[in-house]
């Protein structure tokens, strides 16, 4: 059958999307040039927030309206968080759905469909395997892969579902994320991005460096020791690792981060609000004197770091005045960007059963002000690279405009440029930067680039 997968959600979906389809060709499906082709259509779904799960949802009554209505043989599946949290229901809400596979189950989706195809409806949902959802295949030629090293969180902030649908935290054997990332490189990969739900807790609850090695560089932290062993592999010219906590950003950690030539300087540390009480409430395990230390000491060891975060405003009970303190940090710490969301609860987690008792509108607004101000504080900080070479790892075609190309820097900035002859996809080139917008840099090839070090 010829496969599309149409993916909501964080990059572990991303990931989880890229290895089922890898797993799919090796069963002898083919992937669709686009979804109108297929007739295998899969959606992987995401539960953060209760608008993706709407659109999920929309997406998979659309493919079942279109795609089935001429009894042609389609299949029409779903996979990841939603299917975990909404399992046998979620076949009420979108009738003609053929299959759902949970989180735990990834690499049984070509038994799914096998399934249907034979006539049956499939549920496959719950259970954590020794290593839930490892699935290690990736397509080859991409100059970029993601690298999941963690599953599952124990955080439980108590607005957050990813527990629920993900499962207990659990670490890959480091020499398991290293014979990964040799592959992947062997593949075409120069840049590879480690992953988890709380990426800095790697090795936190089950044993990651049980055979080494021993760290020449004397690193104790899991994290640290695997940064160490990544970096020597020949051909990673980049490490990025997502998303971070305040209580990660250990002085070992940035010691590693300034040291270690290949790891890049950017990090993802979500806040998510300004206020103390809220942080409380939101039991994220920090207040904003301590976000503020870790944001200090990135800075200190690593003065060209960009940081970015999120940041849910409308949280039960957020007061105006708290809100304005979260504006008010995110204007002190500079983001090179943040993502804002608007809360919604979410079912089984503990602020579900609290109030919802920021206005709908006022949520809207409170999002509108601050996607305003990361606007104008992007745009600011973008606008200083005018004039200036960057260093970028070509990624191919800019997705908007063939025409040109885009890649991203090593603070993880996006770069337009325009193509020229013998620069391929994975090469490292300098950009000029002739202008720049909040979110994007436009510039001119000077030279092709040698890989940086520290």
């Amino acid at each position: 059958m010829k496969f599309w997968i149409h993916t909501y959600g964080c990059q572990m979906n991303e990931r989880d999307s890229e290895a089922v389809g890898v797993l799919l060709r090796r069963h002898g499906h083919t992937e669709a040039a686009r979804e109108a082709e297929a007739d295998l259509l899969i959606v992987n779904t995401c539960s953060v927030r209760e608008k993706a799960e709407d659109k999920a949802i929309g997406k998979l009554g659309m493919l079942v309206a279109t795609h089935k209505a001429d009894g042609a043989g389609t299949i029409v599946g779903a996979m990841g968080c939603m299917v975990e949290r909404l399992q046998a229901a979620l076949f009420a809400r979108v009738p003609g759905l053929d299959f759902a596979v949970g989180t735990h189950r990834f690499s049984r989706v070509p038994d799914a469909v096998a399934g249907a195809r034979a006539g049956a409806r499939i549920l496959d949902v719950g259970g954590e395997e020794a290593c839930p959802g490892a699935l290690t295949g990736h397509v080859a030629g991409r100059p970029s892969a993601f690298v999941n090293i963690l599953f599952g969180c124990d955080r439980r902030c108590t607005y957050c579902i990813v527990p629920r649908v993900r499962g207990r935290e659990w670490s890959r054997p480091g020499r398991d994320v290293t014979e990964e990332a040799c592959e992947v490189v062997a593949a075409g990969a120069r840049e590879i991005v480690l992953l988890g739900q709380s990426v800095m807790s790697y090795g936190s609850r089950n044993e990651v460096w049980a055979d080494g090695p021993v760290s020449p560089r004397g690193f104790r932290e899991p994290l640290t020791r695997l940064l160490e062993a990544l970096s020597t592999i020949e051909g990673i010219e980049r490490i990025r690792f997502a998303s971070g906590h305040p209580s990660g950003c250990t002085p070992e950690l940035i010691r590693a981060m300034a040291e270690l030539g290949p790891v890049c300087e950017h990090l993802h540390l979500p806040v998510q609000s300004g206020s103390d009480r809220i942080l409380k409430r939101m039991r994220r395990g920090y207040t904003t004197a301590v976000y503020r230390a870790a944001v200090a000491r990135l800075r200190k060891a690593l003065p060209g770091i960009a940081l970015t975060t999120d940041v849910l405003v409308g949280f039960p009970s957020e007061t105006v005045e708290e809100f304005d303190r979260t504006r008010g940090l995110l204007d002190e710490v500079g983001f090179d960007n943040a993502f804002i969301f608007k809360y919604s609860p979410r079912p089984g987690t503990p602020a579900a059963q609290w109030a919802d008792d920021v206005p709908p509108a006022e949520k809207r607004r409170r999002n509108r002000v601050l996607l305003e101000d990361q606007e104008r504080r992007g745009l600011r900080i973008n606008k200083d690279h005018v004039g200036r070479g960057v260093e970028v790892l070509a990624e191919g075609a800019s997705p908007r405009n063939p025409a040109r190309w885009s890649g991203r820097t090593r603070t993880n900035k996006i770069v337009v440029f325009e193509p020229r002859p013998g620069v391929t996809a994975g090469d490292l080139v300098r950009v000029r930067v002739e202008r720049a917008r909040a979110q994007t840099l436009y510039g001119q090839i000077e030279t092709a680039g040698e890989p940086r070090s520290k």
